[in-house]
């Protein structure tokens, strides 16, 4: 199939269903379909649709905004990306210029509804296999990289999601990663840009949101990971009632992304297959580059989104270690960035 880059596909529709209470409060927005691969989200939204129709589900305050499927093209060629991954350089086209892709349509439509909101549940899934986890952003800082001051709204909704673990840090890796493969350099702003998701974007505008990875894609629970942390994430924020009795949510692992690792070239292997959150100690052996070499763990630590089909100059996996950072007490603040 050929796609422009210039003209829209015929007959491809943005579904945006949009709640809202008459007492006033907070504006969540939740999407799903953001890969055309992850479809465990739609298939949460579309299940908490369905109660709020029935009544089942009752929005007692606030406005409640779902996106099912935020790629329409991806979902029908059923890859991860229509013509490239919506899930960067999520900004909207700069005023006077033209949308430069398909995707860019997407973010026209999908930036100023975000900016209406107050917090972003964005739901996706992973590849390898593994357990889910939640991604949240940087500690409150007034730094250059990423200036944020909700940091313990967004650790409260990530405590609240069901996950054993959290990941924090992903802005900075990527900005690492970047300087990396430019021999040193720190990235210029157009680089970074393309390290924007839905919950950067989301930050930007003085929101917050948690990327919910809910499994693996084929994993048959990962729908009811997606619809149950939809409805953790309302009562949360006081839009539904509460379950009567509900016990506090349990104590996740936190982990700190420290680095990303490349794959150089296309025989570079790893020495087994690698699972998210697989621990691994220092020294222990992960990968073999094409000339022999052997690339070890500099620390004790996890392996995080191994890609075993990673495009040479593309990331091959990432690396985190635990963090000392309790979700349930505001962080100190992080150091500039």
């Amino acid at each position: 199939m050929t796609v422009s880059r210039t003209e829209p596909i015929a007959g491809d529709t943005l579904r945006i269903h949009g709640f809202a209470a008459l007492q006033p409060g907070p504006r969540l927005i939740v999407i799903g379909g953001v890969h055309g691969d992850e479809t465990c989200g739609t298939a949460g939204i579309e299940r908490t649709l369905a109660e709020l129709d029935a009544g089942a589900l009752q929005l007692l305050r606030g406005r409640l905004t779902m996106v099912p499927v935020a790629n329409p093209l991806a979902r029908r060629l059923g890859r991860r990306e229509g013509e490239r991954n919506l899930n960067r350089l999520f900004r909207p086209s700069r005023p006077g210029d033209g949308p430069a892709d398909y995707e860019g349509r997407i973010t026209d439509v999908l930036c100023p509804l975000l900016a209406q909101h107050d917090v972003l549940l964005d739901l996706h899934s992973f590849q390898s296999e593994g357990e889910a986890f939640a991604m949240i952003g940087p500690r409150d800082n007034s730094g250059t990289l990423e200036p944020f001051a909700r940091a313990f709204e967004e650790g409260q909704l990530a405590l609240h999601l069901g996950t054993s673990r959290v990941v924090e840090g992903w802005l900075d890796i990527y900005a690492a990663g970047l300087a990396q493969r430019a021999g040193g350099r720190p990235a210029d702003e157009a680089a970074l840009a393309f390290g924007w998701g839905t919950n950067e974007y989301m930050r930007s505008r003085g929101g917050y949101g948690v990327t919910l990875e809910c499994g693996q894609h084929a994993d048959p629970a990962a729908p009811d990971v997606a619809q149950a942390a939809i409805l953790a994430a309302l009562r949360l924020l006081g839009m539904v009632a509460p379950v009567p009795d509900a016990p506090p949510p349990a104590r996740p692992k936190l982990l700190r992304l420290v680095s990303v690792t490349d794959r150089q070239h296309e025989d570079d292997q790893f020495v087994r297959e690698w699972a998210t959150f697989d621990p691994v100690a220092r020294g222990e052996p992960i990968g073999v580059r094409e000339d022999g070499s052997i690339l070890h763990a500099e620390r004790d630590g996890f392996i995080v989104f191994p890609n075993s089909a990673a495009l040479p100059g593309t990331e091959w996996f990432y690396f985190a270690v635990e963090s000392e950072r309790d979700l349930q007490r505001p962080a100190p603040p992080a150091r500039a960035s």
